[in-house]
């Protein structure tokens, strides 16, 4: 490190000629590197505007001025600029900076943030208020990695372009999104750069905008020339930035959507280390595969996030015109999907459970009003180890409330072919599939069986009915392991389910346990309002049943071990079999 432990940050920045600057985008790149590659994280997008970031620190006036990240993944510099030098250069305090932006770290942040497309409409909010206060500031908006496919950056584009007092928007065009760009708008993009930002055809412009563009986005001394003469501008002004997405590390530069999120890996080689990755994500994306062989009219979906699926470079292109990439846009791609389907298309779309929220409206309003038998594909589901912006939390609540739209958790590979299997099948219903993350790995002989009753039944182990567990999704392994745990301490063989259909109740069962039964527990890895527990408890109310509801509390989750989760909500084996012998006393 040739500077940046001499500095105190943010202080020092203005202080330095141009040499030290350069030096300090150096070794900020290497403390990325070097935190990325012990715990992972977003890197090509980070490494890719630390120029532009150090220049804003250098001309701007932070955190006075204020500066919004759209998505946030990429404000890693931000932060060390800010202040945040320890919470990258010392491993033992890497987890006291979250990898978005995050208010309750720093002054400097202004938003926690972790979907894309929000920035523009959350600094002209700023901006606006900033006038409602009568006070003095300049508004930053930075946006890049795909986010201008989002419908929410061209409604606030087009508000902006009638606004008349200072706001910056930033685009930061490295050419990507997570994987390659989708939509006509950076066809325009694609354009502007080939004419340095000349071309009439010009996206911004006609929406109002002034507009500028700078070509060097990697170019410390560029920038900061150009940030001079933006500062404290009296109207709105894109600054159409071209930078490379990766800068500065070879195998990231080479290799952009591989390297946008990485895992641990050797800096030297490139080489990740070893990930088991997501078995059940592997047994569905080869379960789509053999069908898109067999249906010519099946067309498979996605929101910009072609790797959650399973679908790498070679199989987006020999799948062309099968396999759709909308973009960054959800509430189109769901909207989209829907009339796929109804024009007669096989149509799947697979979503990340914290990405599906955005195109709420569309789940209850075109799908399930409509009732269209749109194949639904719900990945990282429930709790897992990430920031709380990307939690899966509240997918049972949001899907399995929604008239018509019917929701199947399975646990183990037979139960999830099987889901598929009658997913593919229906033609009258929307379906959705909650995608096992691959906690437990359960692998039986699959056998498909041609019936929808399999997954309104529950699966019902043991033969105790005073005591009585329900365990959805992933949870269910948690209750199974908590049943060898009584079987051995208590000598009880208590009851457990796995309802695997989390939108209906097997109420035949569900009324054997009348006069039977002492106590139900369920578990789940999603929050408990309007969770499948809450179904469970009212219907068991007219027997004066007691139901424990286990899951999660009103509240974020945010990043550690799926395991300390699980503790922490009472949901692992052995805070469940703590609770069933305080049940018994």
């Amino acid at each position: 490190m040739k500077i940046i432990n001499k500095l105190r940050l943010p202080e020092d920045i203005k202080k330095l000629n141009l040499n030290e600057l350069e030096d300090l985008a150096s070794d900020t790149s290497k403390l990325i590197l070097e935190r990325i590659s012990k715990i992972g994280g977003h890197l090509a997008s980070n490494l890719g505007i630390i120029e532009i970031t150090l220049a804003l620190h250098y001309v701007f006036n932070f955190p006075k001025d204020k500066v919004v990240f759209d998505v946030s993944h990429q404000c890693y510099s931000h932060k060390i600029f800010s202040g945040r030098v320890n919470e990258f250069s010392n491993h033992e305090e890497y987890k006291n900076a979250s990898g978005f932006s995050a208010p309750y770290e720093s002054d400097y942040d202004s938003f926690c943030i972790g979907h894309t497309s929000t920035s523009i409409s959350l600094g002209l909010g700023l901006a606006r208020g900033r006038d409602a206060q009568n006070e003095n500031y300049n508004v930053i908006s930075i946006i890049g990695d795909g986010s201008l496919s989002g419908g929410i950056s061209f409604e606030a584009l087009s508000n902006a372009g009638i606004y008349n007092k200072n706001f910056i928007i930033i685009v930061n065009d490295n050419e990507m999104s997570i994987a390659e760009n989708h939509g006509s708008i950076y066809k325009n993009l694609e354009l502007l750069r080939k004419t340095k930002g000349e071309a009439k055809e010009n996206y911004f412009k006609l929406l109002g905008l002034d507009y500028k563009y700078i070509e060097e986005g990697n170019n410390i001394e560029v920038l900061i020339r150009e940030f001079k003469k933006l500062k404290n501008i009296d109207h709105p002004i894109v600054v159409h930035i071209h930078t490379e997405k990766g800068h500065s590390y070879k195998y990231a530069v080479e290799q952009k959507e591989k390297w946008h999120y990485s895992p641990g890996f050797n800096i030297e080689t490139g080489e990740f280390l070893a990930s088991k990755g997501n078995y059940f994500g592997g047994v569905t994306r080869d379960f789509l595969i053999k069908k898109l062989n067999e249906n010519k009219n099946m067309r498979i979906i996605t929101a910009g996030t072609p790797l959650v699926i399973g679908f790498n470079h070679e199989l987006r292109e020999k799948y062309n015109d099968q396999f759709i990439d909308v973009g960054i846009a959800e509430s189109h791609a769901l909207a989209f999907a829907t009339g796929l389907t109804k024009a007669g298309a096989k149509t799947y779309i697979g979503l990340n459970a914290s990405f599906m929220q955005r195109g709420f409206d569309q789940f209850a309003h075109e799908i399930a009003i409509n009732k269209l038998p749109l194949k639904i594909l719900v990945y990282g589901s429930g709790i897992i180890k990430n920031n709380k912006t990307h939690q899966g939390i509240f997918d049972v609540a949001m899907l399995s409330n929604i008239p018509n739209l019917v929701y199947y958790a399975p646990t183990t590979e037979e139960e999830l072919l099987n889901a598929l299997e009658l997913q593919f099948e229906d033609d009258k219903n929307p379906i959705a599939v909650r995608i096992p993350k691959g906690l437990e790995v359960h692998a039986k002989n699959y056998v498909y069986k041609n019936t929808f009753f399999e997954f309104n039944k529950y699966d019902v182990l043991g033969s105790d009915k005073e005591i009585v567990l329900i365990g959805v999704g992933d949870t269910y392994f948690e209750v199974e392991k908590a049943k060898e745990l009584i079987n051995q301490k208590l000598k009880r063989d208590y009851v457990i389910v796995n309802p695997k259909n989390i939108t209906e109740l097997d109420k035949e069962f569900l009324d054997s346990l009348n006069n039977k039964t002492k106590f139900v527990i369920t578990v789940e890895d999603g929050i408990i309002n309007g969770g499948y527990g809450q179904k469970v408890a009212s219907y068991l109310s007219k027997y004066k049943i007691p139901t424990l509801i286990l899951g999660v509390d009103n509240e974020f989750v945010d990043m550690d071990q799926v395991q300390n989760i699980y503790k922490k909500y009472n949901l692992s084996a052995d805070e469940l079999l703590k609770i069933v012998e305080s049940l018994i006393k």
